[in-house]
């Protein structure tokens, strides 16, 4: 059964009346009908039986939204009509529309989706519950409310576009009647307007809505601004209205010459960009020169070129200012010729050319699609990866603010289009590097990038792409990424799939070095092995995890791993429940760990070192150990296992005050296979050469130098040396300190240590 339709202890409708232009007055149902006989005016693109159905949708919607008023005095109807009427303009199929109407039906009126699916469908329910959805996001001033919101509308949006078209539309239609809002509300919903929904109807290529949107907002944001700029460009305006004239003059008997049938249009900039460009170079309104442009729609593609041809015959095109978005089109599927060229008197003239579908995809964007339908009978090739790239983001990141973060990168785009070796051509936004440009290919290739070739020379994979580069990507199997990519990459992709990578690698490190910890306290508390998961054992961590407050055993292990949670504390609550089902600790094992424990400290529990750092072990920055060094493991709260040199004061100190924490670490038999960092400091005497003298008796001796550092104190006898450099082990950076010391103009040569 439906919900009863509301009703309103307002004033009754069939008695309350709009005003009418010529002063007589109409009743509610009579203003209604009006405007839904205008917007069937535009429906004729819709058959008969898509009309009757959009129809008993507005008399539903109309009858539920009884008693309901708008701001303005008019019936609340009028505007879930009008935002019907602009998605009417993108030519949506029914369902959208019948959404449109009903948009606010079951926020407003207490009916509900099942009332709506019994109704009118499951498609058209699904739509208006998006909508809903929608609307009740609070974009307030905490990120983390505010960045999951975006999520949610983005992930809307990529399910079903058409949630966001319909949202785009309302939007429009209340920043079109903001003016009998009350002015209190203008500031944060013009705000909103320009951050979140004016770039979206960017990235989906709505140019339109996006100009309007933009427009709109700074009009109620900056009203004395909005009004300044307005009257300076209609006094603009009428000052060149005879170049205008002239010009368009000029192209038009220069088509008529070529037989090229085109429609010119002129085109102004908005107020809002004009506004910006005048911000961002710091410029005054007499200094900004492309106010005016024009756009000529052609027939087909190659006439669009020929256009081009003869207008740089005509006029003089402005170096590198000319684009081929034909060629290569934008990320939301814009296509056109862009050319500025020197007019009449001197004035630089913007040309955008275009076919009659182009003209179409680059006004409406992802709309298009749909007018393509009603229009050409086919689907527009539109290229909408990017909305499906948020949903593998979504995937890999449950934090609503790093989902952000990954996206709103894209939401802003400045694109690059550069080439693989086989001529396939890819966009990316400007400061794009080698690594974006290995996970905008596969992230399998991402993941393991090595080296890159750009046009045939080797670079750094945090180089900077420009348009046309051709980039080979060099791949090895024993790659993966690196936590400093994270500090280059300009893509939503690339850093979502780091991330990824790392948490994953750091989960599964994690939960191998906690296995091993909660084992050695296990032994030393006389238990020989760790219970396993088996299902024997179910009962047994069920409790474990309830006393922990750990959802699972994986989990519980990585928390130990990283340092959230004491091995010995959790070896406690084991040793409780192995004690209540029966089972006690072995004497002769716990003698023995005991023993163990005193004698030699690397017993079956060490945790031993074979490579640098990794997602949970890491080296201590303060003293920055080497194989070969007396260490020192310290589980931080959360920072998982730090080595320390035995001799560190940072160490001693923690020692002191945190010995539950300090856990036996041994250096591994490979782990000189690898290089480890190290700092030193070279005391020199001023002179000549001296720096190159000490950076090639290091080099002489295979030591990588990291970073250097130096006093800024020329005028003095000495002047320290500070060096981060990579050895092997002890016994060559004791090796490269001693080689220091022979070179006459070095007055001492030691390693960095923190001081007691």
């Amino acid at each position: 059964m439906n919900a009863a339709l509301p009703t309103s202890d307002a004033t009754d409708p069939a008695i309350a009346r709009s005003a009418l232009p010529d002063g007589g007055k109409r009743t509610a149902a009579e203003v209604s009908a009006a405007h839904f006989d205008q917007l069937l005016s535009q429906l004729q693109y819709l058959d008969p039986a898509s009309i009757a159905q959009v129809t008993e949708a507005w008399r539903y919607a109309d009858m539920a939204h009884t008693g309901q008023w708008r701001s303005s005095g008019d019936p609340y109807i009028t505007h879930p009509i009008a935002v019907t009427g602009i998605c009417a303009n993108w030519k949506l199929d029914a369902p959208a529309l019948m959404a449109a109407l009903l948009h606010d039906s079951m926020e407003d009126c207490g009916i509900t989706k099942d009332d709506l699916t019994e109704r009118f469908g499951e498609a058209v329910a699904e739509l208006v519950d998006g909508l809903t959805k929608l609307d009740k996001l609070q974009f307030n001033t905490r990120e983390e409310n505010q960045a999951e919101s975006f999520r949610k509308m983005l992930l809307a949006m990529a399910r079903d576009v058409r949630v966001i078209l319909i949202k785009l539309a309302d939007r429009t239609h209340n920043m079109r009647t903001m003016g009998d809002m009350p002015r209190s509300k203008w500031g944060r919903i013009s705000s909103e307007t320009l951050e979140i929904y004016a770039p979206i109807a960017h990235r989906l290529g709505l140019n339109q809505t996006y100009r309007e949107l933009q427009d709109l907002a700074f009009r109620h944001l900056h009203p004395w601004r909005y009004d300044t700029l307005d009257k300076a460009i209609a006094k603009s305006r009428a000052r060149r209205r005879d170049l205008v004239q002239r010009v368009q003059g000029e192209i038009d008997s220069a088509f008529a010459r070529m037989g090229i049938h085109a429609r010119l249009m002129g085109r102004e900039s908005t107020l809002y960009s004009l506004y910006q460009k005048m911000i961002r170079h710091n410029l005054t309104f007499a200094q900004v020169t492309d106010i005016y442009g024009f756009r000529i729609v052609v027939p087909t593609v190659i006439d669009c070129y020929t256009a081009l041809g003869v207008l740089h015959q005509l006029y003089k095109p402005v170096p590198s200012k000319f684009k081929d978005h034909i060629a290569i089109a934008k990320n939301n599927g814009y296509q056109s010729l862009h050319t500025t060229l020197v007019g009449p008197s001197g004035v630089s003239v913007e040309f955008q050319i275009r076919t009659e579908q182009m003209h179409i995809v680059a006004e409406a964007g992802v709309a298009a699609h749909w007018l393509y339908k009603a229009q050409a009978g086919e689907d527009a090739h539109l290229n909408t990866k990017w909305l499906q790239s948020l949903l593998d983001i979504q995937n890999e990141n449950s934090d609503a603010t790093e989902f952000w973060d990954h996206v709103k990168v894209d939401l802003f785009p400045d694109s690059i289009y550069v080439f693989t070796p086989k001529s396939k051509i890819l966009a990316m936004p400007r400061g794009a590097t080698v690594v974006d440009f290995a996970y905008a290919i596969h992230s399998n290739i991402g993941n393991h990038v090595t080296a890159a070739l750009v046009n045939g020379e080797y670079v750094a994979l945090r180089t900077e792409l420009k348009s046309g580069d051709v980039v080979e990507v060099i791949t090895s199997d024993d790659a993966t990424p690196n936590p400093a990519w994270l500090g280059f990459v300009k893509t939503g992709r690339a850093r979502s799939k780091i991330r990824h990578h790392l948490k994953n690698t750091a989960q599964s490190e994690s939960v191998e070095l906690g296995e091993k910890l909660l084992n050695q306290s296990l032994r030393q508390a006389g238990i020989a092995t760790t219970p396993d998961g088996s299902e024997a054992n179910q009962a047994l961590w069920d409790e474990v995890l309830r006393k922990t407050g750990s959802r699972s055993r994986a989990e519980l292990m990585a928390d130990i791993g990283m340092g959230r949670r004491i091995s010995s504390l959790v070896a406690s609550h084991i040793l409780a429940q192995l004690s209540n089902h029966g089972q006690r600790p072995d004497a002769l094992l716990l003698t023995q760990s005991r023993f163990t424990a005193k004698e030699d400290k690397l017993s079956q529990g060490t945790v031993v070192l074979d490579s640098p750092s990794t997602a949970s072990i890491r080296y201590a920055p303060c003293c920055r150990p080497v194989p070969g060094d007396p260490i020192v493991g310290y589980l931080g709260h959360g920072d998982g296992l730090v080595v320390h040199h035995a001799g560190c004061a940072n160490a001693k100190r923690l020692q002191a005050k945190d010995a539950e924490r300090f856990i036996a670490v041994e250096w591994g038999e490979e782990s000189q296979q690898h290089l480890f960092e190290s700092g030193i400091v070279v005391t020199i005497k001023n002179s000549k050469g001296v720096l190159a003298r000490v950076a090639g008796e290091l080099s002489a001796l295979n030591v990588d130098i990291r970073h250097v550092d130096m006093d800024d104190e020329a005028a003095m006898e000495t002047t320290d040396l500070r060096f981060i450099i990579s050895v092997h082990n002890l016994d060559q950076l004791d090796s490269a300190l001693r080689n220091l010391r022979r070179i006459p103009t070095v007055v001492r040569a030691v390693r960095i240590f923190p001081q007691d």
